[in-house]
């Protein structure tokens, strides 16, 4: 079973993560790519960082789905945010979505970025993830 956990040596997460998370030897790594926010036919999803992060937790679901996993079995997240300006949008989207991923509060380990910008202008926020599948 994967443990998320936040050692009482250390100050509690200032957002939603849990600053350790272990995975046992009978799962295997599964890497994500940076998953950015379109949608399956491949247009941007919106202009806007809300969308797109609505976008690319729905890619990342569908990923889990394709791996046989689901959000109990996402280990890390890695955001990038292209701008302090969109971090609102990304932040709403991400807590509508870990709400509804992890009810309890047992998130994956997390880290978040401002880039001055992404692949491409028009991407707003992009996401990688590390998923650990049962052998």
């Amino acid at each position: 079973m994967i443990r998320r956990w936040n050692p009482e040596t250390l100050a509690a997460p200032i957002g939603t993560y849990s600053h350790l998370a272990h995975v046992p030897a009978e799962y295997e790594l599964v890497l994500v790519s940076g998953q950015v926010g379109v949608l399956p036919d491949g247009s941007l999803a919106g202009d806007d960082a809300e969308s797109q992060t609505r976008a690319v937790f729905a890619n990342i679901e569908r990923l889990l789905e394709a791996v046989g996993a689901g959000p109990d079995q996402l280990v890390r997240v890695f955001s990038m945010v292209a701008g302090t300006e969109h971090l609102g949008g990304y932040r709403t989207a991400l807590r509508e979505t870990f709400e509804r991923w992890y009810p309890g509060g047992d998130w994956p380990a997390q880290s978040l970025i401002v880039a001055a910008a992404l692949a491409k202008p028009e991407i707003l926020a992009e996401v990688e993830a590390t998923i650990a599948v049962p052998r």
